[in-house]
């Protein structure tokens, strides 16, 4: 399977641009509609693990917790409900799914964990008083999802914003430089707000209406060449170390830099708590993103309406999430910017590992 993996991926970029020339409305449609339920999906299947993850961290007995959310996140739909056509309820679903999964999975596990001093008794009744909340709503005829989609558009257009991008990249990277995972970290907010405005940009490009939003969670792959920091220069940089272990450390960290995996370099250099590397490895984000944004602002680049996974090489991806080549010029000039930044740093790093070793 893994053998089969990378084939399937360049065989995959090597027909798209051939199915754009031979049906460039049809294809890039049919293929773009496809994430839309997906992400309805997402947050179905997030009920579930999260509830079930919630539960093992917290000592609960899963059983109750998952069967409470999932009633919970089935009580909370959006409405009028159209179970006739399901893709387009998965469509309509993925707009809130992801933040009504997390709120109801924390909800449960915190109101089963709160009846945990009476015993299993405690748990399941804890559990069971949310579904019975969520079922009074119901029949009053209140849809959470509707009401959290309400109360989104103004936090979407405060993320969608230069100063939500520099803020979510600095906190990221802050993070990584004291050993927390920073995109971890804030994932339960981050990644559900710039997946929804992502899909609203799916769906504006179905439409073929303008695309609203130029802060979606595929353009983080402009801004993170190589993971966290954009760190991808510096595995390349160190090939050419004069310091044999750092010599070795590249050839072990530059696969998985290329698909941004960079905890063997941040753990394995080490970039965290180096006072060698913090500077460039907080500064280098907020100048890709900041060049970033502003191609993007100003039509150099398309905005990014398709999503590719975060392990997917950053030239590559950034092709498939807009399906423009300018992208792909834009993450070279990142990469190439980074490499300048970084470069008197990691000299001075390399000096200090020969000098003590």
């Amino acid at each position: 399977m893994r053998e089969s993996l990378p084939r399937s991926f360049f065989a995959l970029l090597a027909a798209i641009p051939v199915f754009i020339v031979l049906a460039p409305g049809s294809f890039l449609q049919r293929l773009v509609a496809a994430e839309l339920p997906a992400f309805g999906v997402m947050g179905a299947a997030l009920a579930v693990i999260l509830s079930y993850r919630l539960a093992l961290h917290l000592h609960l007995t899963r059983a109750p917790v998952i069967a409470a959310t999932c009633a919970a996140f089935l009580l909370a739909l959006p409405r009028p409900f159209d179970f006739t056509h399901p893709v387009l309820y998965l469509k309509l679903l993925g707009g809130t799914g992801l933040f009504l999964a997390i709120a109801l999975a924390l909800i449960v596990s915190g109101a089963s964990f709160a009846g945990r001093r009476f015993g299993r008794a405690g748990e399941v009744l804890g559990a069971a008083t949310v579904v019975a909340i969520l079922g009074a709503i119901f029949i009053a005829g209140i849809s959470p999802a509707n009401a959290l989609t309400a109360m989104l558009h103004p936090l979407g257009r405060l993320g969608d914003s230069y100063a939500a991008l520099m803020a979510v990249v600095a906190l990221q990277t802050l993070l990584w430089v004291i050993g927390i995972h920073g995109p971890a970290t804030l994932a339960a907010v981050v990644t559900p707000l710039y997946l929804t405005l992502q899909a609203q940009n799916t769906d504006a490009f179905v439409h073929h209406a303008p695309l609203p939003h130029i802060v979606v969670i595929s353009l983080f792959l402009f801004v993170f060449p190589g993971g966290a920091g954009a760190t991808l220069p510096v595995a390349f940089l160190l090939f050419f170390s004069r310091a044999p272990r750092l010599r070795v450390l590249a050839r072990a960290t530059i696969a998985p830099a290329l698909c941004n995996i960079n905890e063997p370099l941040l753990f394995g250099l080490p970039i965290v708590c180096n006072p060698f590397l913090v500077v460039p490895f907080v500064g280098v984000p907020l100048i890709t993103a900041t060049v970033a944004y502003f191609a993007t602002a100003d039509n150099l680049v398309a905005r990014a309406y398709t999503y590719i996974p975060g392990a997917v090489p950053a030239p590559a991806a950034a092709y498939l999430a807009t399906f423009d080549w300018r992208a792909v010029v834009l993450v070279l000039v990142n990469i190439a910017i980074a490499t300048v930044v970084y470069l008197p740093f990691v000299r001075a790093y390399e000096r200090h590992e020969v000098a003590t070793a």
